[in-house]
């Protein structure tokens, strides 16, 4: 499989992404992420691919677009069956996808809501951001993922929104081992793997573009 059948629209930054370069890592996919910038002007190529929402990322497979970061981790599955993401039993993946849908509507909003604050952060923000890990890691257990012993589908979705939480944790005053401490457990067991460890951005450096963001948008 050639690069230049795989492309990924992409930025740096971006959960969403990550997620899509990580199952093509686990996939063991030869693949090109070409960056976007975002706020300099987007490239006509992510407009044309993804005209409805003018957003990375998109999955490009021989030239047919594709969008949204959990339909893209789908796709690749299905495409790519070897290893699998989802479990083998319709029952597995569907217990599977009602996560990633959680995770979807909850987490990254839930994250933001934290760090965009101006001034000190209201405790209700602080909560219902821990509130919704620890669901997850009731949803985890004492599993090593939430599919059990292997890494799965609803790490794939879950694993890159975790380089948002430092930035969180910062602005917010408080931290997710001391809240979660299962759930830190297995963010730090993801990040030791070689698909997401050789993607995922540095916190500190997610954290200078938050700043950089906050100061964008007037709210520092």
């Amino acid at each position: 499989m050639s690069k230049a059948e795989l492309l990924l629209l992409d930025f740096w930054v971006s959960p969403f992404c990550l997620r899509v370069k990580i199952a093509l890592n686990e996939k063991c996919l030869q693949y090109e992420a070409r960056p976007e910038d975002l706020f300099g002007g987007k490239s006509e190529l992510l407009l044309n691919s993804n005209p409805i929402y003018k957003k990375v990322p998109v999955f490009l497979h021989d030239g047919k677009p594709l969008c949204e970061s959990t339909i893209i981790v789908n796709y690749i599955d299905e495409t790519w069956s070897s290893p699998p993401l989802l479990p083998p039993c319709s029952y597995g993946r569907a217990q599977a996808r009602f996560w990633a849908d959680y995770i979807d509507k909850k987490v990254f909003d839930a994250c933001g809501n934290v760090w965009r604050c101006k001034g000190e952060v209201p405790v209700e923000a602080k909560n219902e951001f821990i509130e919704i890990l620890k669901q997850l890691e009731e949803a985890l257990g004492d599993k090593d993922y939430f599919n059990g012993a292997t890494f799965g589908f609803v790490d794939v979705i879950a694993i890159p929104l975790t380089c948002w939480f430092f930035s969180a944790e910062k602005i917010g005053g408080f931290t997710v081992a001391e809240e979660c401490p299962k759930f830190s457990s297995w963010m730090k067991r993801c990040l030791q793997r070689e698909s997401v460890a050789k993607v995922m951005p540095e916190p500190e450096k997610v954290y200078e573009f938050v700043l950089m963001f906050r100061k964008m948008q007037g709210i520092d």
